[in-house]
C-alpha cells in the first residue's frame, strides 16, 4: 500500500480511542473481538454476523454488541474493521468499508482471486486507508525468533511442515489455500524475495478438494523451499527448518522452541543452542500492529500487495502441473567453519 495517507482516508486521531468493529463471528472473528475488547485505546463497537447462533456466541464470549448486517455496524461510526468473514465475501465487504474511508484488516487469504485482491489493494490506495492482511503466523514469537536468527545470512533452503486432522468447518477450500498460504507468505518473508518457480504435487485422499500437498519452490534469490501440508495427520504439527551457509535453524511453531546449530567443524561436530522466544499471543500482536499502522499512517506489517502475492503463488500451485526445474542449481559449497 502507498505510504502516503490521503485526506480522505485520514490518519487516525492519536488522541482518542479508535472505534473498531469485527465482521464475521465465527471462531476467528470471535477471537478478534475478544482481543480487541481488551486493548487500550480501542472501543469495540460490535461484531457482525448474519447467523443468530454466531452472534449469541460472540455476545457470550466478549460481551459486545452484535449486528446482523454490515450497514448496522457502519451506522454506529467506525474507524477500522477486521474482516473475518468467509473468503468469498472479502472483496465485497472490503470495498464497502473502503468506500466509507474505513481502515481494514482482512484475514488471509485476502480474497478468492488475485483479481479481487488487486481491486481491494487499488481501492485502499485511492482512498488512502490502511489495508493489512491477516497472516498471523508472522506474529508467532517462534517465527520472529527464526527471522531474527537468519537475518543477514545466506539462506540456502527452507522446509516447512504444517499438518493436522481434517477440520469439519472446512468446505470451500483445500489445504493449499487454508494452510499452505501461511507458509508461502513465510518463505517470501524469510527470504525477502519473490517466488519464481512452483512445482506442486496434490492429492485428494478423503476430502473433495486437495487434502495432501507437497509444494516445491525456488525464489528469485535462488533459495529452494518446500512445504509439506495435509489434513490426514491425526495431530497438529508446525515445524520450520532453515539452512544457511553458516547455521541451521529449527523451529516448532506450536511449542515455540527454536534451536540453532552453528560452528560446523570438518569432523562433523557443531554447537547447538536454544534461542530466546517471546510469549505474545500472535493475534494480539497482529491486531496491535494493525492499529498502530492506522494511528500512524505508516505501512502495515503485512501489506495488501504481500497478501495478493502469496495468494497468487497458492493459486499457481493449484493450477500448475508439476514440471522439472527450469533453472540451474546455485553453485558453491556450503562454507564449513574451522
Amino acid at each position: 500500500m502507498n505510504a502516503k495517507v490521503s485526506a480522505a482516508g485520514a490518519k487516525a486521531d492519536i488522541g482518542r480511542a479508535l472505534r473498531v468493529g469485527v465482521i464475521g463471528a465465527g471462531v476467528m472473528g470471535s477471537n478478534h473481538a475478544r482481543v480487541l475488547a481488551g486493548l487500550p485505546g480501542v472501543l469495540l463497537i460490535g461484531i457482525v454476523d448474519p447467523l443468530p447462533e454466531h452472534r449469541t456466541r460472540a455476545i457470550d464470549l466478549v460481551g459486545c454488541r452484535a449486528f446482523e448486517t454490515l450497514d448496522q455496524l457502519l451506522a454506529e461510526g467506525i474507524d477500522a474493521v477486521t474482516i473475518a468473514a468467509p473468503t468469498h465475501l472479502h472483496h465485497e465487504i472490503a470495498l464497502a468499508c473502503i468506500a466509507r474511508n474505513i481502515h481494514i484488516l482482512v484475514e488471509k487469504p485476502v480474497a478468492s482471486t488475485v483479481e479481487e485482491g488487486r481491486e481491494i489493494v487499488a481501492a485502499a490506495e485511492r482512498a488512502g486507508v490502511t489495508l493489512m492482511v491477516g497472516h498471523v503466523e508472522r506474529f508467532n514469537p517462534a517465527v520472529a525468533a527464526i527471522k531474527q536468527a537468519i537475518s543477514g545470512e545466506d539462506i540456502l533452503s527452507i522446509g516447512i511442515t504444517r499438518v493436522g486432522p481434517f477440520p469439519p468447518r472446512m468446505s470451500n477450500v483445500g489445504v493449499v489455500i487454508d494452510l499452505a498460504v501461511h507458509d508461502i507468505d513465510l518463505i517470501r518473508w524469510f527470504t525477502e524475495s519473490d517466488i519464481v518457480e512452483v512445482q506442486p504435487q496434490l492429492s485428494s485422499a478423503v476430502a473433495e478438494r486437495e487434502d495432501i500437498a507437497l509444494l516445491q519452490f525456488r525464489t528469485a534469490s535462488g533459495v529452494l523451499a518446500h512445504i509439506n501440508t495435509n489434513w490426514l495427520t491425526p495431530f497438529k504439527a508446525r515445524n520450520v527448518t532453515v539452512a544457511t551457509r553458516g547455521k541451521y535453524v529449527m523451529g516448532d511453531l506450536l511449542t515455540r522452541q527454536v534451536t540453532e546449530c552453528f560452528g560446523f567443524k570438518p569432523d562433523g561436530s557443531y554447537s547447538m543452542r536454544h534461542l530466546p522466544v517471546g510469549h505474545d499471543e500472535p493475534l494480539r500482536a497482529e491486531l496491535i500492529a494493525f492499529l498502530d499502522a492506522v494511528r500512524s499512517g505508516k505501512l502495515p506489517a503485512v501489506s495488501g500487495d504481500e497478501g495478493v502475492a502469496s495468494l497468487e503463488i497458492a493459486i499457481r500451485c493449484l493450477e500448475s502441473p508439476a514440471r522439472p526445474a527450469a533453472t540451474t542449481m546455485r553453485k558453491g559449497p556450503r562454507r564449513i567453519a574451522g
